[in-house]
């Protein structure tokens, strides 16, 4: 497997560098284009999960432990967490965006039968992830319920809502904006609050937050490190990056503003950094001076947490039922609602029986990946060579999105 990912992973920056290289100044316009402003916060949303929120303050102390785990000791914790959720991964959701919007309407690699069974495969075992994910750490993060370790049945009411929610929001596409500018206003209300409250208390200043986030610029002069798998736990993130890459590519092209490919990179990969590398900070800097979060805040961590998830899920959801047809419109709202509120409930428990890994999701991802290579080289390589721009039924009218069911 780490071969597999290995090669998975120079394969992808290969093709970043000859995107960049060939059409470094194309106009990129998705089917349902939005302000730039909303995609970047429709992209942070849709493209991160309640990890961002749950992971960091797990994971520090295990970065810092150089006894067990030496293979950490070229950078602080704080610089190893941005490395496994920021920048340099996040231009795998450039290659895919880039791609559905640009390439993918002239090649329709994903039309052919079998690629799209594997593709949506794809989509819903992510989906259901997700929900896993948020449900085997409610339990940390919410040790007032329970002993702080077991799943009980409050956890599995609070991912039942989410998913409901969730499921319930992606029969309009309307719900989107809304839903992703509100968790982006949320999350960063939560790191001003949580700065606030050590700024008061005394255990803070601005040049301590300054200082904190300057510790991220180990990452950036140890790149190179990343670019492999390190061991076993980076193996995993990556894997599940790469699970997630090929359908937020899908999901997050039809947004694109008509940016240059260059300026879409630079979306893609610094904006969503500046916000991951912000609230790191905020939380290495209460990991490191060792103080409590407060129950308000560990309240507020779930809310935005669990409207992360939501979002996440309303957009495979989406991105699932369009590409099946199985959509509100077509099935009736009833019916849609229920078909993937049970179908979700039911893959999120087999993840729970540790029937199904996201390590085996994001290898398929891969082969998806090489698959594509092939058939445009084989078959396509005369029409993706003598690409000069978005295809040309994609206009830059910010309506549509208002039109869109």
């Amino acid at each position: 497997m780490t071969l597999w990912l290995s090669t998975g992973l120079i394969f992808t920056f290969a093709a970043i560098a000859l995107i960049l290289f060939k059409w470094w100044d194309l106009k990129v316009i998705g089917v349902t284009p939005v302000r730039t402003f909303t995609f970047i916060a429709i992209l942070f949303t849709s493209g991160l999960d309640v990890g961002l929120i749950m992971f960091p303050l797990t994971e520090f102390a295990g970065y810092g432990n150089l006894a067990e785990s030496p293979e950490y000791g070229f950078a602080n914790p704080l610089a190893i967490e941005f490395g496994f959720w920021a920048f340099l991964i996040w231009g795998f959701y450039f290659l895919t965006c880039f791609y559905f919007c640009v390439i993918e309407p002239r090649v329709k690699f994903f039309d052919i039968p079998l690629v799209r069974v594997v593709n949506n495969v794809v989509i819903i075992g992510t989906c259901a992830f997700t929900a896993f994910l948020l449900l085997v750490n409610l339990p940390w993060y919410l040790p007032e319920i329970g002993d702080g370790e077991t799943v009980v049945p409050t956890f599995y009411l609070i991912v039942f809502a989410a998913i409901a929610a969730a499921v319930y929001s992606s029969s309009k596409i309307k719900y989107v904006r809304i839903l992703s500018l509100g968790s982006s206003w949320l999350f960063i209300a939560l790191i001003a609050v949580m700065w606030g409250r050590a700024f008061l208390t005394g255990n803070g200043s601005v040049g301590d937050f300054f200082g904190t986030a300057g510790l991220i610029g180990e990452y950036f002069t140890n790149l190179h490190h990343f670019m492999l798998p390190l061991n076993d736990y980076h193996e995993f993130y990556l894997f599940w990056w790469f699970a997630w890459s090929i359908m937020i590519g899908q999901f997050t092209a039809r947004f694109v503003s008509g940016l240059r490919t260059w300026q879409l990179m630079i979306a893609m990969l610094v904006f969503p950094s500046i916000a991951i590398g912000t609230w790191f900070s905020v939380l290495y800097h209460y990991h490191a001076e060792g103080l409590e979060i407060a129950a308000f805040i560990n309240i507020a961590m779930i809310t935005v947490g669990i409207l992360m998830v939501i979002n996440s899920l309303d957009s495979l959801i989406r991105l699932y039922t369009d590409n099946l047809n199985l959509t509100a419109r077509r099935l009736g709202q009833g019916k849609y609602y229920f078909g993937n509120l049970i179908a979700m409930c039911g893959l999120t428990m087999l993840f729970q029986l540790d029937f199904l890994r996201i390590q085996w999701v994001g290898a398929l991802v891969i082969a998806l990946y090489f698959s594509c290579f092939v058939y445009i080289v084989m078959k396509r390589r005369s029409e993706v060579m003598g690409i000069e721009g978005s295809p040309k039924e994609n206009t830059l009218d910010f309506r549509k999105i208002e039109l869109a069911s």
